[in-house]
């Protein structure tokens, strides 16, 4: 309910994706296939950033001690994990609709893309969260975050890619499912390292 009331950074991140998909509009008005897959997923990346990093980071001591006298550590991690998630969701959903009216539309298989699009948020989502919990913890250092998420985000930035180009032809690729779980995977592994290492950050 606290989140939710923050209307303003929802609605920030809403002008900054308009405003940065406005500018490409204007400087390349439709591009080629290809360019259009790499901007999408690095606005996403930025997008997740800005929406979800800052999750951790913008608590005050006072709210983190009043969320200590009320929750547990795993509850308190898997609401944040699962919030980010949905708004993520959200607004990768909101950028494939600024994407598509502003940039041109040149995905043939719109159904697989969506689910790709909904996966990859959450695949970044997930990281961002655990990051920002680990920078909150280390004096507001935003710094550490982007030091650590830097090796973590490039891989699952690469799977997504490669990925999404299946949206762009009829022809199916081979080893697709391979990824597709792979990418699964790692957004396990994400889940239970938040779960196992957040208790020993939550007693500090």
């Amino acid at each position: 309910m606290l989140e939710i009331r923050q209307k303003y950074t929802f609605f920030g991140v809403l002008l900054y994706v308009a405003s940065t998909i406005f500018v490409l509009y204007l400087a390349m008005n439709q591009p080629e296939t290809e360019v259009w897959n790499g901007l999408f997923w690095m606005i996403q990346l930025f997008i997740c950033v800005n929406a979800v990093a800052k999750s951790f980071l913008a608590e005050g001591k006072g709210r983190m001690l009043y969320y200590y006298t009320i929750a547990g550590a795993r509850d308190f991690i898997l609401a944040k994990l699962l919030f980010n998630a949905m708004l993520m969701a959200i607004m990768s959903l909101i950028n494939w609709l600024i994407f598509s009216t502003l940039l041109g539309n040149p995905v043939i298989r719109w159904l697989p893309f969506l689910g790709i699009n909904l996966l990859g948020g959450l695949s970044l989502s997930l990281v961002f969260t655990f990051l920002s919990a680990i920078a909150a913890r280390a004096q507001q250092n935003a710094a550490l975050m982007a030091i650590m998420g830097f090796p973590l985000i490039i891989p699952q930035l690469m799977l997504l890619i490669r990925i999404s180009n299946i949206v762009f032809s009829d022809v199916i690729q081979a080893g697709l499912t391979g990824i597709v779980l792979l990418l699964a995977g790692l957004d396990v592994l994400v889940v239970a390292l938040a779960l196992i290492l957040f208790p020993f950050l939550w007693k500090d």
